[in-house]
């Protein structure tokens, strides 16, 4: 069975929509067929979080918050989920949420733009977490950017909001604290109700010029490959923060839109004794949390990974499919041996991660293919001591494209080097391992010499680019030294500034 109708809630309110071109943002759906204007457009790409919303859906019998951006988001994908504006906080006595009210009393803010985004990623905080440490707040925050206040004010609202009394509520109202208030069950109990079934949601859109759009999602493995196999030229659709662009920004007609947000096979995490395996549907967050516990190297690279609402709505196997060759993903999961999981109809097969590449935008698939989950090994295969690290240098710390990421792997057994991965994104067309480097490296302690080999290596594996955001110089000149990092980690050297002792010559 098909349905050509949205369906969603809105403070509680159901929402169904027809005939509505499927590449609709909720932001434009807020401001020009609600008049929901608290919600801003700032830049319409998902750095600034003027636009932020929350949504909640079910999820294993609960309820999960997500803030998102809502200038990328395309309107089906709230097919049955709820929304949240700035303007749900809104209570019959006028009586503000916590996250409003800290705001005001901590002075966190003035020209009031970007207010009402950090408003809703406080609130989105507010439902999901009960008691945040600061690296938690600034985390949740790090999509939002304020001109005006600056941030400390803001991060002091964070932390007061939790002290504040927060306001009775019943639906339609928002449900204030999901873990304790009873409505959670009510608007649960709702959601569930909406995505019951295998209903395939399938939408289609004229424009006046007649260019037909057609949006389809889904609701079983089986039958989004079907539907592939039929529309081989399809967009497929996942968290559409790439896609969001190619719409709000480069203007692209896309005559079929393929979501796998609603595939529950493509949902799951498994784990088994020596591999974890995350289906194409997984946001970054949620494979982060369950990656971070078996590789805390890198604990920094989900951090640098875009922003919070960017992961809430990204999949890591979007980011893999994608194949950008400054993806921060691949180099480290290259480097840690990962392999793809590729479906076509009813056929699997699986491939390792660095053999998707095979040309810039070019990728192992043929029409009808698509990357159904990441296989991420748990332990390595070699003895000795292992030594993983993911480092991603570019001209901003957060929010920013890589100039260069390195996935680095080795393994040395009495100082001796017994394996070797190293992976690198932003130095070729594609993210790729280094070759040469790592073979002069094997059978050898990582001295000065073996170093010295391994940063010539390196320049015949890689002829990097000169762009916008770095020379070619200077890519390879920052591979390089990620090298000497490297060699300085496994010798037991500090690398970090602030443990070094500097000396004065002036006095």
């Amino acid at each position: 069975m098909n349905s050509a109708e949205i369906h969603f809630l809105l403070d509680g309110r159901d929402v169904r929509i027809r005939d509505l071109a499927p590449t609709t943002t909720v932001l434009n759906w807020l401001r020009e067929h609600e008049a929901r204007t608290g919600t801003k457009e700032g830049c319409a790409e998902g750095d600034c979080g003027a636009c932020t919303v929350v949504i909640a859906e079910a999820r294993n019998g609960s309820l999960r918050w997500r803030a998102v951006n809502a200038c990328i988001q395309l309107l089906p994908t709230l097919h049955g989920k709820a929304l949240f504006t700035v303007e749900s906080l809104r209570t019959a006595h006028g009586v503000l949420h916590p996250a409003q009210q800290a705001m005001v009393e901590s002075h966190g803010s003035q020209c009031g733009f970007c207010t009402p985004g950090f408003v809703m990623s406080l609130f989105g905080l507010y439902q999901s977490q009960a008691a945040p440490d600061k690296q938690s707040i600034a985390d949740t925050l790090s999509g939002n950017l304020c001109r005006c206040t600056g941030y400390r004010p803001i991060l002091d609202a964070a932390q007061a909001m939790y002290h504040l009394p927060a306001p009775e509520s019943s639906l339609p109202a928002p449900v204030w604290r999901a873990d304790k208030d009873p409505a959670a069950a009510r608007l649960l109990a709702r959601l569930e109700a909406i995505e019951h079934d295998d209903t395939t949601l399938m939408l289609s859109h004229t424009r006046g010029d007649g260019t037909l759009t057609r949006f389809i999602a889904p609701r079983t493995l089986e039958a989004f490959a079907t539907q592939l196999l039929e529309h081989p030229q399809a967009t497929i659709l996942a968290g559409s923060t790439d896609v969001g662009l190619w719409i709000t920004k480069q203007f692209r007609a896309l005559p079929v839109l393929l979501y796998l947000g609603r595939v529950r096979e493509l949902a799951r995490i498994e784990l088994s004794a020596d591999t974890l395996e995350i289906g194409a549907a997984v946001t970054l967050e949620d494979a982060f949390d369950h990656i971070l516990p078996h590789y805390p190297e890198l604990t920094e690279l989900w951090r640098r990974f875009a922003s919070r609402p960017i992961r809430n709505a990204g999949t890591l196997c979007g980011n893999i499919a994608n194949g950008s060759p400054i993806g921060d993903s691949m180099p480290a999961l290259i480097a840690i041996g990962a392999e793809v999981v590729l479906q076509r109809g009813k056929q699997q097969r699986q491939l390792p991660l660095e053999a998707l590449y095979l040309g810039y935008q070019q990728k192992d698939l043929t029409p009808g293919e698509f990357v159904r989950a990441v296989r991420i090994p748990l332990h390595s295969q070699s003895n000795g001591e292992s030594l993983i690290r993911a480092w991603k240098v570019s001209k901003r710390h957060d929010q920013d494209i890589s100039a260069v990421f390195a996935g680095l792997a080795i393994t040395h057994e009495d100082g001796i080097i017994t394996h070797a991965r190293l992976a690198f994104g932003g130095m070729a067309a594609t993210p790729r391992r280094a070759v040469l480097t790592e073979a002069s490296l094997i059978g050898r302690p990582f001295d000065a010499a073996a170093l010295a080999d391994a940063h010539h290596a390196l320049t015949q594996d890689f002829q990097p680019l000169s762009d916008m955001r770095a020379s070619a110089d200077y890519r390879m000149r920052v591979a390089q030294n990620l090298l000497t990092r490297l060699q300085l980690d496994m010798t037991g050297v500090t690398t970090r500034l602030d443990t070094l002792e500097v000396t004065d010559e002036l006095g």
